[in-house]
């Protein structure tokens, strides 16, 4: 979920023929589904279009997962974890991707120190784009030494990176 908060920033009027343009564009391309989000739609607008100098507005929006991606990245999560010889449950494998691609937010610490908190890769609760940049995060952690040393140490450097490369190719990732 993407939280944006707009402002009036400029005191004038807005021309009738800025209007109408903007009305054209806004609602010639893009459209709310069905009648309610037509009526949705235009209310937004007119509300954005009366707002005051110095006046906010906050909009929430949700982009809708891609389930086929949904399902590639657990699957490739999931022929990780039972190629790898370091964690014994799975989401002690998933905490530490989470952390290793830096996917998390950052709390105080019991002792003074600051740490990481893993975010939730939950369908409902992260955005398709936001999906896409975890995943990118993650396949880049995982290509590094560190990775790699953690998940097969008992494998040489080569014999870890072709472990790795072979299990991504596998999932398209080149």
């Amino acid at each position: 979920m993407t939280d944006i908060t707009l402002v009036r920033l400029q005191p004038e009027a807005i021309s009738d023929a800025d209007k109408e343009a903007a009305r054209r564009v806004f609602f010639g391309i893009v459209d709310g589904l069905g009648e309610r989000g037509k009526k949705q739609w235009r209310r937004l607008w007119s509300n954005l279009m009366r707002l005051e100098p110095g006046e906010m507005l906050e909009i929430k929006t949700h982009q809708a997962r891609i389930g086929w991606y949904h399902r590639k990245h657990m699957a490739l999560e999931q022929a990780l974890f039972e190629s790898q010889e370091k964690f014994e449950d799975f989401e002690s494998f998933r905490t530490w991707l989470k952390v290793g691609a830096g996917f998390v937010d950052w709390f105080p610490g019991p002792k003074g120190g600051v740490i990481p908190v893993p975010k939730s890769i939950g369908y409902a609760k992260l955005e398709q784009g936001d999906m896409e940049q975890f995943h990118s995060d993650a396949v880049s952690f995982l290509r590094t030494e560190h990775a790699g040393k953690t998940l097969w140490r008992h494998l040489s450097e080569p014999a870890r990176i072709e472990m790795l490369e072979t299990i991504l190719a596998s999932f398209g990732e080149w």
